[in-house]
């Protein structure tokens, strides 16, 4: 398994607060969004670098195992069950040449040694010397963070990312919410003495790139309604997230009015062709630079108002 420094991919000391991870997070997902990159092809793999680093470091609990088993931090629960059932079972020290010290091969072994495979490698510490049954361990679960647009959350599309140097490609139903995680059965860390792999839970978080405001599956939106228009009535063209849509505008319209489009809000998950609605709320919008004609009929009007 490939040894990849977080700390170097963020750009921050060993020693780094949880804030400054924060705040080089931040930067970094900001700088090299594929969105802001669409010409380079290198972007969406280094973001996804930058988004597995920050899944490890800014976890208290995931970076304690990757300061102290490197590479192999995703094993560390496997490696601290099997030495507690070595100790239960009394043998632990027996089979184990390295005996009851923390861990016995130190973090520089962890993070740079290069050869066999993992589990092969605990397999000849606590596998099976005397013919004894092997215990089979689940693999670690793996956490992955995805990013998408307002926009690239409406629609139902492939999505590619980076999770341990591994590509993976998905499908995104339409409708994704914001926080939303969602598990891939078996795309985790492999499993050790023939145990299944772990699971893989991604987490969607959504970032809003339109001037509607989403609720649920409903959105909302203000429109500004120029005077004329709300006293008269007429027609008004309105953004929706698929195209613009001519709308009705009754006469003598107040401001804050809410009227509904059905069906033109955002899709349902999971539930093709069903949409939310979306919700207009009209802002009266009152002339300026009026000229002296304008001002002469206005005054004209309040005058007719007054007499009736």
């Amino acid at each position: 398994m490939e040894y990849i420094d977080y700390y170097k991919i963020l750009g921050v000391d060993k020693n780094a607060s949880a804030e400054d991870i924060k705040k080089a997070y931040r930067k970094l997902a900001r700088k090299h969004h594929p969105d802001l990159n669409p010409n380079n092809p290198e972007a969406s793999k280094l973001f996804q670098q930058i988004n597995e680093a920050n899944e490890v470091l800014s976890d208290p609990e995931n970076r304690k195992k990757y300061d102290q088993y490197g590479k192999d931090w995703k094993h560390a629960d496997q490696f601290e069950q099997a030495r507690q059932q070595q100790r239960s079972s009394g043998s632990y020290g027996q089979g184990n040449p390295f005996g009851d010290s923390g861990n016995p091969f130190g973090s520089d072994y962890f993070t740079y040694e290069e050869g066999g495979d993992y589990s092969d490698f605990f397999s000849s510490i606590f596998g099976n010397r005397g013919g004894g049954r092997q215990t089979k361990f689940k693999g670690q679960d793996f956490r992955a963070t995805v990013q998408l647009s307002l926009t690239e959350a409406a629609k139902t599309h492939q999505q590619t990312f980076t999770v341990n140097g591994k590509n993976i490609r998905i499908t995104v139903p339409a409708g994704i919410e914001n926080g939303q995680e969602i598990k891939l059965a078996g795309h985790g860390a492999p499993g050790m003495n023939g145990g299944p792999n772990g699971d893989l839970y991604i987490t969607f978080e959504i970032q809003n790139n339109t001037a509607f405001t989403r609720k649920g599956n409903d959105l909302y939106t203000d429109v500004p309604l120029d005077l004329y228009k709300a006293l008269l009535g007429g027609e008004e063209l309105i953004d929706t997230l698929d195209g613009k849509v001519k709308m009705k505008v009754a006469p003598e319209t107040q401001n804050g009015t809410k009227v509904r489009l059905k069906g033109k809000g955002f899709p349902v998950y999971k539930k093709e062709g069903t949409f939310g609605d979306l919700y207009v709320t009209y802002q009266l919008q009152i002339p300026t630079g009026l000229t002296a004609k304008e001002k002469e009929l206005i005054e004209q009007l309040a005058r007719e108002r007054k007499t009736n």
